[in-house]
């Protein structure tokens, strides 16, 4: 398979190859003496079959993959803004207390990586939800309880998320290494076949463009 070659194309050259092969008697008499009998060529035709599966399957793991990955920005999205509206107005609520500042993770950027922003998250809604000063500083301010659990929810469904896509990634790549290794087989073997079929067939070029082979010029 050529490197500008999709794979569809490639899967649909190989099929007319050795279907086409395997339906004309004539092509398939020229064939055997070069060695390619009919169970050769059904070699062949499982090697293109194996080929076609793993394409399907990978392509089934990739769009789960991606379904995955848009879950997980959704939902991370969704938890950021939560997060941000409370930590501005707790900013206000502890303006001039560093040692909660310091307990809620108030000061300083957000981080960027999501381990780093899981981390100041979960640190300000559990250090919150577990102080009652805390509490008692934020309801003047109608941040309750009720609030704040909500909001912790959504980050731990973004945590949840991200499991999913990694696992989903994982099988992706998985399907990804099989399907690249069925493709490789069936390339190698119709290389052969194909070169065989030039010359076995030389003589009846109408055969080889059955077969979807043209002469070269």
């Amino acid at each position: 398979m050529s490197l500008n070659q999709s794979i569809d194309s490639f899967l649909s050259e190989a099929r007319v190859a050795i279907e086409n092969a395997q339906a004309n008697s004539q092509v398939q008499a020229s064939l055997t003496e070069f060695g390619y009998t009919p169970e050769r060529i059904q070699e062949g035709k499982t090697l293109y079959e194996q080929a076609l599966a793993a394409q399907q399957t990978q392509q089934a793991e990739y769009g789960e993959q991606i379904g995955a990955s848009a879950t997980f920005e959704d939902a991370w999205s969704k938890a950021k803004k939560s997060y941000m509206r409370l930590l501005k107005i707790a900013r206000v609520a502890f303006k001039g207390d560093a040692g909660m500042a310091t307990k809620l993770a108030l000061n300083g950027r957000r981080k960027q990586s999501l381990s780093g922003w899981l981390l100041q998250a979960k640190q300000f809604y559990t250090n919150a939800l577990g102080n009652s000063e805390a509490m008692n500083a934020l309801g003047k301010y109608g941040i309750t309880s009720g609030k704040l659990e909500a909001a912790q929810a959504e980050t731990q469904a973004v945590e949840a998320a991200d499991l999913v896509q990694e696992k989903e990634k994982g099988e992706a790549q998985s399907a990804t290494k099989m399907r690249d290794e069925a493709l490789d087989a069936l390339d190698e073997w119709l290389d052969d076949f194909v070169a065989i079929a030039r010359v076995a067939l030389e003589d009846e070029p109408q055969l080889l463009e059955t077969m979807g082979i043209l002469e070269r010029s």
